[in-house]
């Protein structure tokens, strides 16, 4: 099980990795780490990927949502296990418990304070990046956002993700400023979106300092061999990003 372990600059009670398409038990287009019970892949297979998962995490417990590309953020530490909760974002305090946002070419964001006292897990596709998660996640935190540190996981990069003016008229309608995050694509009415670079102005804009944003690094589209991507293959498994904060001895 090939797994990314991010540096992000956080304290060692902060755990976090990211998932890749290596290991796991799923076959056919869904072949490896699946870890999403939404796709069409065997439930029982995605549910052993999953306890696979937890044991590689060493946590007592893996909180998942049912994303939906708005807004919400849900406090894992009220969520029942088995419990369905539609949220794009996940927070804890409690540690052992890991949250967990699934993704295929949007982009994954863990946050946690210096002080190792919360954890958080954003799901930031550009419908929800563009309406507010990321602002709503740091507002959900209970902590000065100066002190948060953010880790930007594998999404489509910005090379490989094109979008047509709907999205770039509404990021601009938005913040006016992120034009730069844009840049023309293959015919006149076509852009190519920049979403680490649009999630990094919109968590310095919601006060975390840009040195304390890592990350962003990986295109899930530019890389098949490691990485699940909806738009590449459409019917494909989910990877998952996770943070938690370690059990002391």
């Amino acid at each position: 099980m090939e797994l990314i372990r991010p540096y992000w600059n956080v304290p060692d009670r902060i755990g976090s990795l990211c998932t890749t398409r290596d290991g796991g038990v799923s076959g056919g287009g869904y072949a490896g780490l699946n870890l999403g019970l939404h796709t069409g892949d065997r439930e029982e297979d995605v549910l052993a990927n999953r306890r696979l998962l937890q044991n590689a995490a060493g946590v007592v417990r893996v909180v998942y949502v049912r994303q939906i590309h708005e807004t919400g953020v849900a406090d894992a530490d009220g969520i029942a296990d088995g419990a369905t909760v539609e949220a794009d974002a996940v927070f804890t305090r409690t540690p052992g418990t890991a949250v967990a946002i699934m993704t295929a070419d949007c982009l994954p964001v863990l946050l946690a304070d210096a002080d190792a006292t919360v954890a958080a897990a954003a799901h930031a596709g550009w419908r929800g990046l563009c309406r507010g998660v990321l602002e709503n996640t740091v507002d959900a935190l209970g902590v000065e956002p100066s002190v948060l540190r953010a880790y930007l996981g594998p999404c489509i990069g910005p090379s490989s993700f094109e979008v047509g003016p709907e999205v770039i008229e509404a990021f601009l309608q938005a913040d006016g400023n992120c034009a730069c995050c844009f840049a023309p694509g293959k015919s006149g009415d076509r852009y190519l979106a920049d979403l680490p670079r649009l999630a990094r102005m919109r968590l310095r804009r919601a006060g975390i300092p840009d040195g304390s944003i890592f990350g962003g690094v990986f295109d899930t589209y530019a890389m098949p061999d490691l990485f699940y991507s909806y738009r590449r293959e459409k019917i494909c498994g989910r990877m998952a990003s996770l943070v938690w904060i370690r059990r002391q001895n």
